[in-house]
């Protein structure tokens, strides 16, 4: 319980941040991804994340987004900063390099495309030109390292942009704390 009193807490930075910027709108609880996935923690889905791991992602962005909880909380944070696109369009190929059928890559080859690589994607990620036109045409038959060029990319800014702001934000230093804290206090049983 304590865990999901900390996440909301964290969703309620969140949502101060994303609601100070005119251009956004406040998240839901009932959209809210993190909400979804905190209420199945409660339903025993997902372990709590710990101190450990969490001062662990303050090691290297890699410690981060390889970690169990890393992943779903650097991308709550990069939604305050419009900009988790990123990180969805990271995780997704690496689920894409996982597909052994063929014609299951096509499809999700041509997904990722429409959605995070051709101009004016709905999710459109910062990649440059000759990375898209080498996208485009492997196209038609894709292989599992189509989108490795355009993942690097993508890691890079994050790396070297967001993660040292995730560091520094309120956002990640309220984490520790409340973890730390919570670590302090005698359970009772």
């Amino acid at each position: 319980m304590a865990n999901y009193c900390l996440i909301l807490q964290l969703l309620n930075i969140a949502q101060f941040t994303l609601s100070s910027d005119s251009r956004s709108r406040r998240m839901s609880p009932n959209t809210c991804w993190l909400c979804k996935t905190f209420r199945a923690e409660e339903n025993g889905i997902i372990s709590k994340v710990s101190l450990d791991e969490v001062l662990q992602w303050s090691q290297s962005f890699e410690k981060l987004i390889r970690s169990k909880h890393g992943p779903m909380i650097y991308k709550t944070y990069l939604k305050t900063e419009h900009s988790d696109e990123n990180i969805e369009f990271w995780l997704a190929c690496e689920a894409y390099k996982k597909i052994t059928s063929q014609r299951k890559r096509i499809y999700v080859a041509r997904k990722l495309f429409t959605s995070y690589i051709q101009p004016q994607a709905p999710k459109e990620i910062n990649i440059d030109s000759p990375v898209k036109k080498s996208i485009i045409r492997n196209l038609q038959e894709p292989t599992q390292s189509c989108f490795d060029e355009a993942q690097r990319v993508v890691y890079m800014h994050m790396e070297r942009d967001s993660y040292p702001r995730f560091l520094e934000s309120k956002f990640y230093q309220q984490l520790k704390y409340r973890l730390r804290t919570d670590n302090n206090i005698p359970s009772v049983r």
